[in-house]
């Protein structure tokens, strides 16, 4: 039986959630190839659904959050958790390419569950506690896409494509149990009406503490967008290493991402959400810094090149669940709101840089371009940790805590 409302939800319920969300998203790509074939289809028709999931990503980020504010946490859950399955199902017995694409459209219901789950946690936990729970739950989210394409790949070599989609399945159904039973409602607190929500809402928007916050996040998270835009280029002009070696350095990053979310899980309690985003800045920064000299000075070799890199995915733990913990601080009523709204502008926002980055890179320049432009997003995000420090305690009781 449910236990009682007034508990929270165990956080390795949250961490299940937030890892179906982050897993759904990448697991099947090793299948695209077979998918098209079976389907008769062109691969670039089929590799639509990785963009076309991640636009509609973005706009349920903006709808789902702002849900889960006025109808409460559990039932936006539940309900993303069973369009998740029957989707799934609809993939997995589509007949055609088309049927595949719409149904694995609507599979992007889940991908808004780390966001709400971020809401989730700070119903019940203070700023600085809330950043110690994410930062573990952020963990569990940098190594499931790590690992996910792993077992997709794995799988479709014994079973074929279509046992991704029993996976998920059985991943969902699971998931759907685990937080029908443990997730209780959090959100004590629920908007009136839709209305209210939204006059609101202009308060989170025009609170210059809330952009601060999302702002770091946003550029934090770019720095890692422009590193997968580019980094296979470096791979092939500078340092001339196979795809499984490039695989490899690539991880470096992510499990840079899991160290910092793990100090960031153990100590932003004890020194706070903006010492612990000021001191995941400075150490993107230095380690940026400290390639580009050895790019320039043409002493750089690939240990070094990727351990700049690294720096990137340790500053990045120790930074994004402690701002992600100030966004959803900023207004506790809205909390769902601003975690998808923050979400959808670091979703928006790592596709430009991506884009950007694209643009101005050559098999000539690579090594040295791809730090700079990582060091460029680090930079912002640092800026706007100092802003949000500058700022201080503010006079509204609702952002006091922050600093608390």
């Amino acid at each position: 039986m449910p236990g009682k409302a007034a508990d929270p939800p165990a956080l390795m319920t949250l961490i299940a959630l937030s890892g179906l969300s982050v897993v759904s998203l990448n697991m099947f790509l090793p299948s695209l190839a077979n998918i098209a074939h079976e389907f008769q289809a062109d691969y670039a028709l089929v590799n639509l659904c990785i963009a076309v999931y991640a636009a509609v990503s973005a706009v349920l980020l903006l709808v789902m959050g702002p849900l889960s504010d006025r109808l409460g946490r559990r039932p936006v859950i539940l309900a993303a958790l069973l369009l998740f399955l029957v989707a799934s199902l609809g993939c997995l017995l589509a007949a055609n390419v088309w049927v595949f694409l719409a149904f694995r459209m609507m599979q992007a219901v889940i991908a808004p569950a780390y966001a709400v789950s971020v809401a989730i946690i700070r119903d019940f936990s203070p700023g600085n506690k809330a950043a110690s729970s994410i930062g573990y739950v952020a963990m569990a989210s940098a190594v499931a896409p790590m690992l996910a394409p792993m077992l997709g790949g794995t799988l479709d070599e014994l079973y074929g494509w279509r046992a991704s989609f029993w996976a998920f399945l059985f991943m969902g159904g699971a998931t759907l149990a685990l937080c029908w039973f443990d997730l209780r409602e959090t959100n004590k607190t629920p908007a009136a009406t839709f209305a209210r929500q939204f006059r609101s809402y202009a308060n989170l928007v025009g609170s210059v503490r809330f952009w601060g916050y999302a702002l770091c996040m946003t550029f934090s998270r770019g720095a890692f967008f422009i590193f997968i835009g580019g980094a296979s280029l470096v791979a092939v002009s500078t340092f001339r290493i196979s795809t499984a070696e490039l695989g490899f350095y690539m991880g470096t990053i992510t499990v840079g991402f899991v160290l910092g979310s793990f100090l960031c899980g153990r100590f932003s309690e004890r020194y706070g959400l903006t010492t612990m985003m000021l001191m995941g800045g400075l150490v993107a920064c230095v380690g940026l810094v400290l390639g580009i000299l050895l790019c320039f000075y043409d002493a750089v070799n690939l240990p070094m090149y990727f351990g700049a890199c690294a720096c990137v995915g340790l500053g990045n733990g120790l930074a994004i669940p402690s701002s992600n913990a100030g966004v959803v601080s900023v207004r506790p009523e809205l909390a769902g709101s601003a975690a998808g709204l923050s979400a959808a502008l670091t979703v928006g926002g790592g596709a430009l840089l991506s884009a950007m980055t694209s643009a101005v890179l050559t098999e000539a320049n690579a090594a040295p371009t791809l730090l700079a432009m990582m060091l460029l997003s680090s930079g912002m995000a640092l800026l706007a940790t100092l802003f949000v420090m500058r700022l201080g305690v503010q006079e509204n009781p609702l952002e006091r805590e922050l600093d608390a």
